[in-house]
C-alpha cells in the first residue's frame, strides 16, 4: 500500500529544495506583511522590562536573553519573561501578556521576528515600545534583515562590531536607536563543578589548549581547521601538549564533524569531546585547560572566549571583531589576520560584500609554544583577563539602556 504525502507536507518538500539563501529572504517578506506591527510611535514606558526568548533553549540567543533577564533583577527593575521557543519550528511555551505599557525586548533576529510575532498572543505588542535584540557576526548585513526595521523602536546589539552593521541597514534619518548592550557575563560567571581532568580522561601531565564551539552555529566561522593548524604546527606530535576541541551536535553535523576528525587524524595529542554537559560540567572542562583557542573568523560577541577569562585562562583569539572590545594584549594573544571575503558553504553567514578574518595560523602557533612554555605568563594574562571582562562584560550597560527607558536601574 503506498502513501500519498498531504499537500501541506508535499509543499513543505518542495521549499526545502529551493536554495537557502531565496528561500530566507522570501520567508522574511512574507511574515513581515503578515504579521502585526507595534505602533508607529513608541508608547511611554511604564517601568520595568519584559524579556521574550528562546528562553529553554541552548542557543546564543537565548543564553542572552537569560543572562539579561539576571542582570535586570540584579539592578532591582521588574521583569516578565516570555519564553517563545524556537521561531522556525514554533515550539514554545504558554506566553502571558506582560502588564500594559512595560516595553518588550525581542531577543529574536530579523529575519524569524515576523514568524515569531505571527505565533505571539493577540495584543502582544499594542500600547508598548518594542526593541529587537539582534546579534550577527559580519560588518554587513544581508538584505533578508531589512523587513524586520518594521516590528521595532529600537534595537540593543551585543557589540560595537555588531552596531555598524546593523546600522549599514537604516536609512539616514531613520527613528530607530541602535544600543550596545551586551549581556552582563560577568555578572553571572562560570562557576565549575568539581570535575577534573582525570574525570573527562585529560592528562594530568600536559599543557592543555582548549577550543570548543557547535557544529550548529558555523563550521566555517568558528573556524576549528584552523586550530588543527596551529597546533599541528606548534606542537606536532608531543605528548605533553594536547588539543581538546569540545564540538557541540556532532551528531546532527556527521560531515563537519568528519572533516575535523580527518584535519587530526596523525595527531595523537589531539582529543575530541562530544558529550552534552551542563553549565557547571561545562565550566569545569573549560577550566581543565592551560589556554582557550579561538582562531574564529568572526565574533558578535564570543561567550567562550569571554567565559575563559572570567575564569582566569589566557585566551589566544583572531585579533578582529567583538571579540577584540573585550581584551587586548594586556591580557591575550591577539593573532594576526587578513580580511577575506565571507564564503560560508551553509549560507547563513552572508552578506553583499561582506568580509570576516583569516587568522595567522603561523602566528597562531608561535604564541602557543610563548604560552606553554612560560607558566608565569599564563598565570599573569589569566589574571588580567578575568579584571578586564569583569570591568567591560558587566551590568553597567544594561542599567544605562534602562535608564534610557525611563526605567529604575540600581
Amino acid at each position: 500500500m503506498s502513501f500519498s504525502p498531504s499537500p501541506r507536507a508535499a509543499a513543505h518538500a518542495i521549499w526545502r529544495t529551493l536554495p537557502a539563501g531565496p528561500r530566507r529572504a522570501a520567508l522574511a517578506r512574507v511574515t513581515a506583511a503578515l504579521a502585526p506591527k507595534p505602533d508607529r510611535v513608541a508608547p511611554p514606558s511604564t517601568g520595568g522590562l519584559a524579556v521574550a526568548g528562546e528562553l529553554s533553549r541552548t542557543s546564543g540567543l537565548g543564553e542572552s536573553a537569560r543572562l539579561i533577564l539576571s542582570g535586570l533583577r540584579e539592578l532591582g527593575v521588574a521583569t516578565a519573561a516570555l519564553d517563545i521557543g524556537d521561531a522556525v519550528t514554533g515550539q514554545r511555551s504558554a506566553v502571558t501578556v506582560p502588564p500594559q505599557g512595560m516595553p518588550l525586548l525581542l531577543h529574536v533576529n530579523a529575519p524569524t521576528l515576523p514568524l515569531a510575532l505571527l505565533r505571539a498572543p493577540r495584543g502582544l505588542l499594542r500600547g508598548r515600545r518594542v526593541i529587537g535584540y539582534w546579534a550577527w557576526e559580519l560588518p554587513a548585513m544581508p538584505p533578508s534583515w531589512r523587513p524586520g526595521l518594521g516590528f521595532v523602536h529600537e534595537i540593543w546589539v551585543l557589540s560595537r562590531f555588531t552596531a555598524d552593521a546593523v546600522r549599514t541597514l537604516l536609512l539616514p534619518g531613520s527613528p530607530i536607536a541602535v544600543k550596545v548592550v551586551p549581556p552582563p557575563v560577568a555578572l553571572v560567571p562560570p562557576r565549575p563543578s568539581l570535575l577534573r581532568r582525570a574525570d573527562f580522561g585529560l592528562p594530568d601531565d600536559s599543557v592543555i589548549t582548549f577550543v570548543s564551539f557547535s557544529l550548529a552555529s558555523s563550521f566555517a566561522r568558528k573556524n576549528p581547521l584552523a586550530a588543527i593548524a596551529s597546533h599541528r604546527r606548534a606542537f606536532g606530535t608531543r605528548a605533553d601538549r594536547v588539543l581538546v576541541i569540545k564540538a557541540g551536535h556532532a551528531d546532527a553535523h556527521a560531515k563537519d564533524f568528519a572533516i575535523l576528525r580527518e584535519a587530526a587524524a596523525d595527531l595523537p595529542n589531539v582529543r575530541f569531546e562530544t558529550r552534552m554537559f551542563g553549565d557547571a560540567d561545562r565550566h569545569a572542562l573549560t577550566a581543565c585547560a592551560d589556554i582557550v583557542l579561538s582562531l574564529h573568523r568572526s565574533e558578535g560577541l564570543g561567550l567562550v572566549p569571554a567565559e575563559a577569562m572570567l575564569l582566569g585562562l589566557p585566551v589566544v583569539a583572531t585579533g578582529w571583531s567583538a571579540t577584540a572590545e573585550f581584551m587586548d594584549e594586556t591580557c591575550a594573544r591577539l593573532i594576526d589576520y587578513r580580511l577575506v571575503p565571507a564564503r560560508d558553504p551553509r549560507a547563513v553567514f552572508e552578506a553583499p560584500d561582506a568580509v570576516w578574518a583569516e587568522a595567522d595560523v603561523d602566528h597562531a602557533a608561535s604564541a602557543l609554544v610563548e604560552l606553554a612554555d612560560d607558566p608565569a605568563l599564563r598565570l599573569r594574562l589569566g589574571t588580567a583577563a578575568r579584571a578586564m571582562a569583569t570591568a567591560r562584560l558587566g551590568v553597567a550597560p544594561l542599567a544605562e539602556a534602562v535608564r534610557a527607558l525611563g526605567g529604575a536601574a540600581r
